[in-house]
């Protein structure tokens, strides 16, 4: 499965200096709800709090921010609330892929097309992640190892992004995994360091504390050349010094997943295009930069057409795996 994204923002400074567009008309006039569809501590949670952070310092708005959880269903609690909140442009929802993907797969009260679609404003990759003191030193001694078909792997929510990944390489390693969903990814690291669970495919933001303590490690990284070389997050290593995981014999190239912003639908066009401006803003700071920089992610903005086109193309890739293992919605 391949997850690129070719539309980078690469107007920052432009941003902030004013010479884009103005904001619309519409500007908010009380505190704003930022939802994150996931646990806290998660990809999802982070993304949110980053970019309320943002909003804040440099006084993007006048209201206030607060963020919320509802990770419950695999997400699908932060999206039905978002559903049940149309034509309210106070209610901002952060997810992933999982948007467009849940009700494919699982039986949900919601649909995509129920909300707004505001940005994919990144896209954030995946590593397999084993405890600090685990014995294997590749992906391909991970994979022998697995081979007795008593491995654990963790991951956030089920029949999304890291389960389908889960699946990808019981596929291409020729092993079998039994697949433990948490709530985030920091759940899923934390049952790691306890050693509760053999592995999991957070991303990077996700383990990061966990490699810098000490408890867990990353064996590869599912993109096709390493990551970009960032600060180091040991005192020898940094994102750059993780191999690629075809470089260790586990042949999967890419695997990404997209961070995404949403509104409830029915809200107005001038209140779409406020937050799409003020997402814009957001990636136009150093704070941004940095948090991309941090998390090894790969800063994208895809909007209105562009993400459109972006979700139908993903969704080809996940009915293939999707019906593969027997998930698809009759």
């Amino acid at each position: 499965m391949r997850r690129t994204s070719s539309f980078l923002f690469s107007a920052a400074a432009a941003v902030l200096a004013g010479t884009m567009p103005a904001l619309a008309a519409w500007q908010p006039q009380k505190p704003i709800e930022f939802v994150a569809t996931a646990g806290p501590g998660g990809g999802t949670d982070n993304l949110a709090r980053a970019v309320q952070n943002i909003i804040t310092k440099y006084k993007l708005t006048d209201q206030p921010i607060v963020v919320v959880n509802k990770g419950g269903g695999s997400g699908a609690e932060g999206y039905v609330y978002g559903k049940a909140s149309a034509g309210d442009p106070y209610k901002v929802i952060f997810g992933t892929s999982n948007a467009w993907q849940q009700p494919l797969v699982s039986k949900v009260a919601f649909n995509y097309t129920d909300l707004t679609p505001i940005a994919a404003m990144a896209q954030d990759e995946f590593l397999l992640w084993v405890k600090q003191d685990a014995p294997y030193k590749t992906a391909g001694d991970y994979l022998k190892a697995a081979a007795s078909g008593e491995f654990k792997m963790g991951g956030a929510q089920s029949k999304d992004t890291d389960e389908v990944l889960t699946r990808m390489i019981e596929k291409v390693g020729h092993v079998k995994l039994t697949y433990i969903p948490f709530k985030s990814g920091a759940e899923a690291a934390v049952q790691l360091a306890g050693g509760h669970i053999d592995s999991h495919v957070n991303n990077p933001s996700e383990s990061l504390g966990q490699w810098r303590g000490g408890t867990q490690r990353p064996l590869c990284a599912f993109s096709p050349k390493r990551l970009p070389q960032g600060p180091k997050i040991t005192t020898t290593e940094g994102w750059s010094d993780v191999p690629t995981c075809v470089e260790q014999g586990l042949d999967i190239a890419q695997y990404e997943q997209p961070r995404t912003v949403w509104l409830p639908g029915k809200v107005t066009p001038d209140q779409t295009g406020f937050y799409v401006d003020l997402m814009k803003k957001v990636q136009a700071t150093p704070e941004w930069k940095d948090y991309i920089e941090k998390t090894s992610q790969v800063d994208t903005f895809l909007t209105g057409a562009d993400f459109d086109k972006f979700i139908k193309q993903d969704l080809e890739h996940l009915k293939q795996v999707a019906s593969e293992q027997g998930w698809l919605i009759k």
